[in-house]
């Protein structure tokens, strides 16, 4: 897209009628035939699923490369469980103990199947020139978790600090080098995953997320690219700390009502959210997701900031069908005025 990102965030902001953007890549399986291992471990065949999103659905932007929060741990040397249908999964430990952070080696670019999701972004960015294109990457602190435990990470915030730090700063090292990769490649942004984050203090979250995640803000996003910081977890006290990130926009999950979230919003930053990805999106009728996301609109009617949303990575094997009525909804709730 050639018009300056921050524009494009202006201008979302601040028009009517209220554009969507889900995170439907997976969505995307259904309308060309493949199953997820063909889309996480091909950039090729990823591109023509952004491609094919683009084309059927009027999301206000131009989709985002999967939500794949094995890609950097695998590239740092942990194991990756895959199957056809579902998203891939870190398994084991890589991180146990202090010896093994200070020695943890910081990958290259394009190592494991980053290269996949560069080659993705790069494609599609080829064939989308009228809407913002966004690259994924994992959170420092959702990284460092999965080397060295997602159950194990938490007693290590207060028993050895200081090596998670270590895992962080190496952490946060490649991501910046990551985010430039998708920068030079094509993309208009990125979102940074960080899930983990929902899950301590506000204390905790500024000290072992936001501080790094501030670091990779102010390596790349610029007046042509940006940075949606996504939490799905609670995150209606972090908000304060998350907005320390500098991030241009922020996307939240369905563990928290809108309405307690988009007041401590500043009125020029986007917010994303929040409907359920797997009850309702997944699991549901359209006439529910239909119902869902009228009821939504209406509750934030008063924020023209506020992009309707998934609350997470919608997952595979959604209906289409349920897209079609999200974006129904959409239309129809304009056309109530």
């Amino acid at each position: 897209m050639q018009k300056a990102i921050k524009q494009w965030c202006a201008t979302i902001a601040n028009s009517m009628p209220r554009k969507g953007f889900p995170l439907m890549t997976y969505v995307s399986l259904a309308l060309t035939g493949m199953n997820v291992l063909d889309v996480v471990q091909d950039g090729k065949k990823q591109a023509l699923c952004l491609q094919a999103l683009a084309d059927k659905f009027p999301a206000c932007a131009g989709f985002v490369t999967i939500m794949d929060l094995s890609v950097e741990a695998e590239a740092f040397g942990a194991k990756v469980r895959y199957e056809q249908n579902e998203t891939p999964t870190v398994i084991g430990q890589l991180i146990d103990h202090r010896q093994a952070a200070a020695s943890l080696r910081v990958p290259g670019i394009g190592q494991g199947r980053t290269g996949v999701y560069l080659e993705a972004l790069a494609l599609a960015s080829k064939g989308m020139t009228d809407k913002p294109l966004f690259g994924c990457v994992i959170g420092p602190f959702s990284l460092a978790g999965r080397l060295c435990d997602i159950n194990q990470i938490f007693m290590k915030l207060i028993e050895e600090p200081d090596m998670v730090h270590t895992v962080l700063e190496k952490c946060t090292y490649f991501l910046i080098a990551y985010a430039k990769a998708f920068k030079d490649a094509g993309a208009n942004g990125i979102f940074i995953a960080e899930p983990a984050a929902g899950l301590i203090s506000p204390r905790q979250c500024q000290e072992f997320s936001s501080n790094y995640v501030k670091q990779i803000v102010a390596s790349v996003q610029d007046e042509n690219f940006m940075v949606v910081l996504h939490n799905c977890g609670n995150t209606r006290k972090l908000v304060p700390v998350m907005l320390d990130t500098g991030a241009r926009g922020y996307h939240f999950g369905n563990a928290v009502d809108m309405n307690d979230i988009l007041p401590q919003i500043p009125s020029d930053t986007l917010a994303f959210g929040n409907i359920d990805p797997s009850s309702i999106f997944r699991n549901g009728t359209p006439g529910e997701v239909k119902a869902r996301t009228l009821a939504l609109l209406e509750k934030v009617s008063g924020y023209h900031n506020f992009v309707p949303s998934s609350g997470c990575d919608i997952p595979p094997g959604t209906p289409v069908r349920n897209l079609e009525a999200f974006f129904a909804a959409l239309e129809e709730y304009q056309k109530k005025g």
